[in-house]
């Protein structure tokens, strides 16, 4: 098996925006240096930076390259685009400042690409631990990856090709993405695109990264009004995919009907019948329950038990902003491609 890897060498260019990130670069680019199997290029876009990034991000001259944008582009899409220019590589992998990966991350990855049907790779996304927060965004991602992701990989869709743990075929990417800058999600943008070609995407458990989520609940409620935003933006954007892959369309209409009813339910059953709401809310605690131990024993963290104490709390705000962002882009179309710098906890 590795003489056929080696007999089809790939090269591989890891691709970092950073707008001031001084508190998590230098991690960033250690655990991408650390590669057990190292990466051709390394290549950060300083996106106007004006803390100390871009002193930080030196300092690993000549192991990384630099591509300095004076001024801000204002969307990590625009430092993506520029980045990617001189991208000289067979495969790409996009990441954030914030985001550590594992040291087989670019190893997995390679493996991945050796199979030529494959257009792109999501890989497998942690929460590093912090508070309360972090912890529900670990349960998260566990439950999410480990059910609907890989029923999502089996049926050849998987949804959304993670930011901080995506991988392209350089020149499948050149071919058929363009950078539209045009929603707030620009990694959901991607995988629409490649779905709607027929490119295979592949779900990757063992290409790990560990990203760091908000840790206070105003950078917890901007990133699910981007999330949101941009998913409503996206779903509207590529609303043609009905017409190419009818069974595709069924998974994203169960998925966001769902979420709308889910959602609409939650004011309005207290107001109809408070009795019914107790118990639905108390089934929904014991489930929660459950798969807080499986996310617990699954990605060995403890943190993880305490979850279902907080987790409704989120339910409520993710409530509020799928309404709140379905109101804003679908029906009164006031589009919003403002992005925003979540507060950095040092890693």
């Amino acid at each position: 098996m590795t003489r056929k890897f080696k007999d089809k060498k790939l090269t591989i260019s890891i691709l970092i925006p950073c707008h001031n990130e001084e508190v998590s670069i230098a991690a960033c680019l250690e655990s991408c240096i650390k590669q057990s199997r190292p990466a051709e290029e390394i290549i950060v876009i300083n996106d106007g930076s004006t803390d100390n990034s871009l002193a930080i991000i030196k300092a690993f001259l000549p192991k990384i390259k630099i591509v300095n944008v004076h001024e801000a582009t204002g969307n990590k899409s625009y430092a993506q685009e520029i980045g990617l220019k001189y991208v000289n590589t067979d495969i790409f992998i996009a990441t954030d400042g914030d985001t550590l990966l594992d040291k087989d991350f670019v190893k997995n990855i390679e493996k991945d690409f050796y199979k030529k049907e494959v257009a792109a790779v999501g890989g497998y996304v942690k929460s590093l631990r912090y508070n309360w927060l972090t912890s529900c965004r670990a349960y998260d991602y566990c439950i999410g990856q480990n059910l609907n992701k890989l029923a999502q990989d089996l049926m050849n869709f998987i949804f959304v090709i993670p930011g901080a743990a995506g991988a392209f075929r350089k020149k499948v990417f050149d071919k058929y993405i363009k950078f539209n800058h045009d929603t707030l999600t620009e990694d959901l943008d991607f995988t629409y695109e490649l779905h709607k070609k027929g490119m295979k995407i592949k779900f990757d458990t063992k290409a790990i990264v560990y990203t760091q989520d908000p840790a206070n609940l105003k950078s917890y409620l901007n990133q699910m009004r981007r999330w949101y935003g941009g998913g409503w933006q996206n779903l509207i954007k590529h609303s043609d995919i009905i017409l190419i892959h009818p069974i595709k369309t069924l998974e994203l209409s169960l998925i966001y009907i769902e979420g709308f009813v889910f959602s609409l339910l939650f004011f309005l059953l207290p107001i109809l019948n408070i009795y019914f709401f107790a118990n639905i809310l108390l089934l929904y605690f014991m489930t929660i329950l459950v798969l807080s131990i499986i996310a617990a024993i699954k990605e060995k963290r403890s943190d993880i038990l305490l979850v279902p104490f907080f987790y409704l709390l989120l339910i409520y705000i993710n409530a509020w902003v799928f309404l709140e962002q379905f109101i804003k882009e679908v029906i009164l179309r006031k589009k919003n491609l403002k992005w925003f710098t979540p507060d950095r906890i040092k890693m």
